[in-house]
């Protein structure tokens, strides 16, 4: 029977709006998995300015953390079918950025919808530019770039989703190797400004993609321990797993062997602090994950399940067994979610 490991960002709601949201959901197996436990802990995440606590805790978990910094790019390309060939890869979001009158802010790269075509042909107009200065830039996927930068591993940067909506002023990269990187940023404003696919996505009244985000610097690749599958999560994180579901009716695949499983449907909501959808999103998994997970537990047919749950500000672990759910004077509740 296997040990699964269920990553769920932004299921903890903030402490702020906790308990309207608590009360608003209806999700009883959710709260026998909390409740009847064999071991649960909660802590603060220490830094959330550079990464959220579940990317932080991934990185911990997959051995891709360096110099406490996510390090992620150089596994991602794997994932991709990419070589990172010894050197030193960031990953690379294609962005927009909105100017308001005393900052200027990230969107959730999540809202872009940038189409493959879309993301291809600004990554083919963009690549000369990063090869003039001797950059490599690689295509991932629509939303996840990469390039090779050996001489920049002293930036620091933090991850897309701990800076969106966020006042860019905190999360400007650092280090002495930043001024060519803050260059390149403005030589690729200028490239794309006039770009068709701009110009398109203006008369469709979308954003447009007038910037990028880079990150994840890492100069190697380890073998990553365990299965990780994922679904509803950013490209860097489908780069990083072993296996990716289309939808969650492919849930018993993933449950048939010891793994990790990221579901990352409740960030664009959380991240918004768009908590009507969020309470929604939170009932379908109800019913999707949480109610057939704890009918495999109590069936046997899992032996251990341990979820993993965070907000921006907390992280929280929650173990339990077909033992654990059989102690039913435990009331089920989801109070543990506050």
């Amino acid at each position: 029977m296997p040990h699964i490991t269920l990553v769920l960002p932004h299921l903890l709601p903030l402490p702020e709006f906790a308990p309207d949201l608590i009360r608003a959901l209806q999700a009883p197996a959710l709260a026998s998995l909390l409740t009847r436990t064999s071991a649960h802990q909660r802590s603060a995440a220490a830094d959330t300015a550079r990464a959220l606590p579940h990317e932080q805790w991934l990185a911990r978990t997959l051995g891709l953390a360096q110099d406490g910094r996510p390090a992620f790019a150089a596994a991602a390309m794997r994932g991709f079918g990419l070589d990172p060939a010894g050197g030193t890869w960031f990953i690379v979001n294609p962005a927009h950025i909105q100017i308001a009158r005393s900052h200027s802010m990230m969107a959730d790269l999540r809202h872009l919808g940038l189409s493959e075509d879309e993301s291809r042909a600004l990554y083919e107009a963009a690549r000369p530019l990063c090869e003039d200065v001797g950059h490599a830039l690689l295509y991932g996927d629509a939303q996840t770039w990469f390039l090779r930068a050996d001489d920049w591993t002293g930036i620091d940067t933090a991850t897309p989703d701990a800076v969106a909506g966020m006042d860019l002023s905190d999360f400007v990269p650092r280090g002495k190797e930043a001024l060519p990187l803050r260059r390149l940023q403005n030589e690729m404003q200028m490239l794309w400004h006039t770009h068709p696919v701009n110009a398109a996505r203006e008369g469709r009244r979308l954003p447009v993609v007038n910037s990028f985000w880079l990150w994840g610097a890492a100069a190697d690749a380890p073998r990553l321990p365990g299965q990780l599958s994922s679904i509803g999560v950013p490209g860097w994180i489908r780069g990083l797993s072993s296996r990716a579901l289309g939808s969650l009716d492919e849930l018993d695949g993933a449950l048939a062997q010891d793994g990790t499983l990221v579901v990352g449907y409740l960030a664009e909501a959380a991240i918004a602090a768009d908590w009507g959808t969020w309470v929604q999103q939170v009932q379908q998994l109800e019913e999707q994950l949480f109610a057939p997970l704890h009918a495999a537990l109590v069936q046997g047919r899992i032996r251990k399940l341990r979820l993993v749950l965070s907000s921006r500000e907390a992280l929280a672990e929650f173990t339990t067994t077909a033992m654990a759910q059989r102690t039913f004077w435990r009331r089920p509740t989801l109070e543990r979610l506050t």
